[in-house]
């Protein structure tokens, strides 16, 4: 078991509660919280999450000894007199971990849970939702009530590799969050850029390169491979997305068309323009 620290809260209080819990999906202002017994609450066997950190488990439980249990667990009652829990594993095994005898909770009625999870779907399916708060509701559905991504996605009749995607997109970095919110880059662009992950500066230069030169998805994608071929100078890579150089510029000009080049993850291909056959042919000719 891990040991509760005695010293501060390090990483700040704040992020020891869960942020992406709304409270208000589930609880009304005017429900009643009950103190229920430790002892009469049990984990949801269909939980996804297997592991909890220990670490992060005895700061929560630090913070609870101080502050309390900021947030009542959402629980369902079971014939057997225990309760179920819906929303609030973490805390609840934080809570035993600081020896608390009781903690808070509403409790709700499979019906009414069932009505609740309805409501989240039916808010998923809104097409006026942005992809990031799409992401999101599809995160609560999977936290706030125990279900899996493939059941989520059988239910809205999406592939699971769609919501996975969709979900995918809150771990971009916070500028490339807003930047997507803001309309300045595209999903196309932000899936670019999670590709990118575990590199928060080429992530960051990427971003700037796509908002600056209004790069295309395609020339981000194209950034990312040079990243993972080894071009790892920013300049170098971004000399590779480049459609236009030198070389093809002085092709352009001795067959008298535009000639480009399209980098791809082995090498790349070049792209010589023409506007009639006539035209290919005469371009065949010169090459010959």
């Amino acid at each position: 078991m891990a040991q509760i620290p005695k010293r501060g809260l390090g990483r700040g209080f704040e992020t020891l509660l869960p942020q992406t819990f709304d409270k208000a999906l589930i609880i009304n202002d005017d429900e009643r919280i009950q103190k229920l017994a430790i002892t009469t609450v049990i984990a949801n066997p269909e939980q996804p999450r297997r592991h909890f950190d220990e670490t992060a488990l005895a700061e929560l439980a630090a913070s609870i000894q101080s502050f309390g249990v900021l947030l009542p667990l959402v629980v369902r009652p079971l014939k057997t007199g225990q309760y179920q829990i819906v929303a609030g594993e973490r805390r609840w095994r934080a809570s035993k971990l600081a020896g608390l005898k009781q903690v808070p909770a509403v409790v709700r009625t499979l019906k009414e849970l069932e009505e609740l999870e309805i409501s989240l779907v039916e808010n998923v399916q809104r097409v006026d939702l942005s992809p990031l708060e799409q992401a999101a509701s599809l995160f609560r559905l999977h936290e706030q009530f125990s279900i899996s991504f493939e059941t989520i996605a059988a239910r809205l009749g999406k592939a699971p590799s769609t919501v996975n995607n969709m979900v995918r997109l809150l771990q971009l970095p916070p500028d490339a969050r807003a930047s997507l919110v803001e309309h300045k880059i595209s999903e196309g662009h932000a899936r670019a850029i999670l590709a990118l992950k575990g590199h928060a500066e080429t992530q960051a230069d990427l971003l700037a390169l796509i908002i600056r030169h209004k790069w295309s998805v395609r020339e981000a994608e194209r950034f990312v491979t040079s990243h993972k071929d080894g071009v790892k100078d920013t300049t170098a890579a971004r000399a590779r997305i480049q459609i236009e150089t030198p070389v093809t510029k002085a092709l352009a000009k001795q067959l008298g068309t535009p000639v480009f080049i399209k980098r791809t993850a082995k090498g790349g291909r070049l792209e010589i323009k023409f506007a009639s056959d006539a035209e290919l042919q005469r371009i065949v000719d010169r090459l010959s």
